[in-house]
C-alpha cells in the first residue's frame, strides 16, 4: 500500500489485487514450478521430488494459501465429510457415541456434518436429500428415526450405517447397537440378587424400548417373579420418568409399591429419583433404582446412579469402522453388530430396607 506524506488525511491507495486471496498460480510462481506440480503436492503425490515439495510448501506458508476444498472435492469426487443424523441431540447418550464416531473418522481425514431429527420431524427424505446435496461421502444414523423410507432411498446411493438402534434392516446398511435385552437382564438380575421381589420398569419407546422391556420381563419370569413385574410407559425424558415414577410410587399404590425400579435410561432414572424424593422416599434405603446408558449424569456424585454401561463410545467407533469398510466395499452384505453391556454399580441400590451411602 502507498500513502502520501503531505497530510494526515491523505487517502490510502491499495495496489490492484492486493486484497485478493493467494491462488495456486501465485504459489506456482513463487515456488518456480508449474500449477500441476503444486496440485500434486496438495494431493501428497509420491511423484514429486523432496526439493520441489519443500519449495511449494514454503511458498504456501509465505503466501498463506488455502486450497479450495470445494474445487478439490469436484476433482476427487469426494468431500471428506460424513453426514450424521441424530434422533435427539439433547440426549447425553449421543455425546459418547459421537466422541467414539469422530475419533476414528477424524483419524481417517473425515469430518462430520450433523443434523438433529428432533428439530424437524419431516420424513427422512428431507434429511437424506440435504446430505446428498452436500455430497457427503457417507451417512451415519444415530438412534431412532420416525420414518425410514427416505433412509432406504439414500442407502441405495450412499454408504450408510445405523448406530444405537436395531432397525431398519436394509440391504447394505450395517447396524451397530448395544445388546439391550442382555443389558436389561443385568439390571433386573442385580436387583433380584439384592433380594427385591416387587420390581417395576419404566419402559421406553421404539425397538430399543421393547428389547429392554423384554429383558426385564424375561429375568423376572425366569426367577418366578412374573406376578410381581410391573411396567409403565415412559418416553425416555426426565419428565416422563418423573410422571411414571409418581404413578408407581404414589399413595394410591399403598402396600403394592415396588421396592426397586429399573428405568429405560438415565434421564428416566433421574426423573424417578426426583419423584421418590418428593414422595419422601430415600434412595436406596426405601427404593433401589437402576438406569441405563451410563451417561455422565449417572456419575454426578449427588446422584451416583447405578446404570447399565452400553459402551456408547465403542458403538460410535464400530459404526465409524463399518462406514469406512462400506465406503471401500459398498456392495458387501449388511451386518448386525452387538456390543456387550456391563452394569456399573454405584450408590442407588441396596437390599430392601438396607440403604447404604454413596462413596
Amino acid at each position: 500500500m502507498e500513502r502520501s506524506n503531505d497530510s494526515p488525511g491523505d487517502i490510502v491507495k491499495q495496489a490492484p489485487g492486493a486484497d485478493r486471496p493467494p491462488t495456486i498460480r501465485g504459489v506456482a510462481e513463487r515456488a518456480g514450478v508449474s500449477k500441476s506440480l503444486v496440485s500434486l503436492v496438495l494431493q501428497d503425490s509420491p511423484r514429486v521430488s523432496e526439493a520441489k515439495r519443500r519449495a511449494v510448501l514454503d511458498a504456501i506458508d509465505e503466501l498463506g494459501y488455502r486450497p479450495n476444498a470445494a474445487a478439490r472435492s469436484l476433482v476427487a469426487r469426494r468431500t471428506h465429510t460424513v453426514g450424521v443424523l441424530l434422533n435427539d441431540m439433547r440426549n447425553p447418550w449421543f455425546v459418547d457415541v459421537l466422541d467414539g464416531l469422530n475419533s476414528l473418522l477424524h483419524a481417517h481425514g473425515l469430518r462430520m456434518l450433523m443434523a438433529d431429527g428432533r428439530l424437524d420431524r419431516r420424513t427422512d427424505r428431507e434429511f437424506a436429500r440435504t446430505f446428498q446435496e452436500l455430497r457427503v461421502d457417507g451417512l451415519v444414523v444415530v438412534g431412532t428415526l420416525p420414518d425410514t423410507e427416505g433412509l432406504a432411498e439414500v442407502a441405495e446411493r450412499l454408504p450408510t450405517v445405523v448406530a444405537g438402534n436395531h432397525e431398519p434392516r436394509l440391504p447394505r446398511v450395517d447396524i451397530v447397537a448395544n445388546d439391550d435385552e442382555r443389558g436389561a437382564r443385568l439390571a433386573t438380575e442385580h436387583l433380584i440378587g439384592l433380594g427385591h421381589r416387587r420390581i417395576a420398569h419404566i419402559a421406553g419407546l421404539g425397538v430399543v424400548g421393547a428389547l429392554r422391556r423384554r429383558g426385564f420381563e424375561a429375568a423376572m419370569r425366569d426367577h418366578g417373579l412374573a406376578a410381581h413385574a410391573v411396567a409403565v410407559d415412559g418416553d425416555g425424558t426426565e419428565e416422563g420418568g418423573y410422571r411414571a415414577a409418581v404413578r408407581l410410587l404414589g399413595p394410591a399404590r399403598d402396600g403394592h409399591r415396588p421396592s426397586a425400579v429399573f428405568a429405560f435410561n438415565d434421564l428416566s432414572g433421574i426423573g424417578a429419583l426426583s419423584a421418590a424424593g418428593e414422595l419422601g422416599l430415600d434412595v436406596p434405603a426405601d427404593l433401589s433404582l437402576v438406569g441405563y446408558d451410563n451417561t455422565y449424569l449417572a456419575r454426578i456424585r449427588h446422584l451416583w446412579l447405578n446404570s447399565v454401561n452400553n459402551a456408547s463410545h465403542e458403538v460410535g467407533r464400530r459404526a465409524a469402522r463399518c462406514l469406512l469398510d462400506r465406503m471401500t466395499h459398498p456392495d458387501a452384505p449388511a451386518d448386525h453388530h452387538l456390543v456387550a453391556p456391563a452394569l456399573e454399580v454405584r450408590g442407588s441400590t441396596a437390599p430392601p430396607g438396607e440403604g447404604r451411602e454413596a462413596p
